[in-house]
């Protein structure tokens, strides 16, 4: 079986980009071929080049009030790189059903909660307010309706007495940089079944 194609699509210092670039080694069904991000200055181009994996920028700025014509451009790079699998990685823009659609069954997300609580921003204040003891970390399908699809994986951390929105998502992210490559390797052996970390 030939290795799997994936493109990592980040907004910003990619640290989850370099979980999965790192894990993407050895016996491992895929390797990277592109990471994109949106924003220039994105810390994460620097260390994805550093790591030998071809980057591009998109700026949405100034495609403002037109969604599909900024992704009109951001399926430029990604169709030039053909990918088997798109991972978006902190990429902050909201996109259109048309981009989704397009890479429908074949595109990841990592959210920090556990969905289905916490969609959207803000999770971990929203955990604590909520007096949560368990909080964590998401890996879906990406699907048109935001944070909604198909679960592949979670991790749980515990909510500790004294935890701040920074504590608690600082606790989250380690975990996500545990989670997602072991989603991604089981994904792009064809395996969609839960990967459950505690």
């Amino acid at each position: 079986m030939s290795e799997k194609r994936v493109a990592i699509l980040i907004s910003g210092s990619g640290s989850n980009m370099v979980a999965l670039l790192d894990s993407m080694t050895g016996d491992h069904p895929a390797r990277p071929c592109l990471v994109l991000s949106n924003i220039a200055s994105a810390g994460g181009l620097e260390k994805a080049a550093a790591r030998g994996v071809p980057t591009a920028v998109v700026d949405h700025r100034p495609f403002a009030g037109d969604r599909p014509a900024f992704e009109a451009e951001l399926m430029k790079p990604l169709l030039d790189a053909k990918p088997d699998i798109i991972c978006f990685a902190g990429f902050m823009r909201i996109l259109t059903a048309g981009f989704v659609d397009h890479w429908a069954g074949r595109a990841l997300n990592i959210h920090p909660s556990l969905l289905p609580k916490y969609k959207g921003l803000h999770t971990h204040e929203r955990a604590l307010a909520a007096g949560d003891t368990v909080h964590g970390c998401t890996v879906h399908e990406v699907t048109a309706d935001l944070d909604d699809g198909p679960i592949l994986g979670q991790a749980r951390v515990p909510v500790v007495a004294g935890d701040t929105p920074e504590t608690l998502a600082a606790r989250v992210l380690r975990e996500e940089h545990r989670l997602y490559p072991a989603v991604l390797r089981r994904f792009a052996a064809g395996d969609r079944r839960r990967v459950m970390l505690n």
